[in-house]
């Protein structure tokens, strides 16, 4: 398996160059320094507490990365509430207390980041769904969008796309008119940059919408 390539963000140098000893004896990782950082696919942050600097370099660097999707594992003592939900929006995919991060646990969140797989504390993951369930309540539902970013219009049309219907038999289904159930299609593929209605269903699928 390949390595994950990783970047080390750490409040002290003495930290830094424990960690980078650290994983360097672990084949599944590779620590990247210098200019070979921006290529990194995850960011190792340890801190004792996530403060707004903190959050700050994660999104300098993240500014700097050469992957979009870059993940971030951080490694802290404290982070408080509103912190989280801002260090998710920066890319988040673990969180683990100092007190009990070894270079074992280090090394799997590391690798689950780099595979797009999140691996939170639960009461993290609970009250981010808390977060996106008053989202979907107090606005998204009001405007008829779901948390997907698709209306639930656009969805009902999709998932019959996908059953194998064509537009008529879309439009007959739902009781609307054939040109009503194109200008969905295209609405879809205009505001997500799609091909066509085939490549709308596949990100719908991917999306999780579906």
């Amino acid at each position: 398996m390949e390595s994950v390539g990783v970047a080390v963000l750490a409040g002290d140098q003495l930290t830094r160059d424990g960690l980078v000893a650290g994983l360097a004896s672990h084949p599944a990782v590779e620590v990247y320094l210098g200019e070979r950082q921006r290529s990194a696919r995850v960011l190792l942050v340890v801190a004792d507490q996530v403060s707004e600097e903190v959050l700050g370099g994660i999104e300098r660097f993240g500014r700097s990365a050469r992957h979009r999707d870059l993940g971030v594992v951080v490694v802290a003592n404290e982070i408080r509430e509103h912190h989280v939900m801002r260090a998710v929006e920066l890319g988040l995919a673990g969180l683990l207390h100092r007190r009990d991060a070894g270079f074992e646990q280090i090394t799997r969140a590391v690798v689950a980041a780099a595979s797009g797989r999140a691996e939170l504390p639960a009461a993290v993951t609970r009250r981010l769904l808390e977060q996106l369930r008053t989202v979907q309540r107090d606005v998204l539902g009001p405007r008829g969008l779901t948390v997907s970013g698709f209306t639930e219009r656009e969805l009902e049309v999709l998932r019959l796309l996908a059953d194998g219907l064509d537009t008529g038999e879309v439009a007959l289904k739902l009781n609307y008119s054939q040109r009503t159930v194109k200008n969905i299609i295209y609405g879809v593929m205009t505001r997500f940059g799609l091909r066509n209605r085939t490549h709308a269903v596949a990100y719908a699928i991917r999306s999780g919408a579906l």
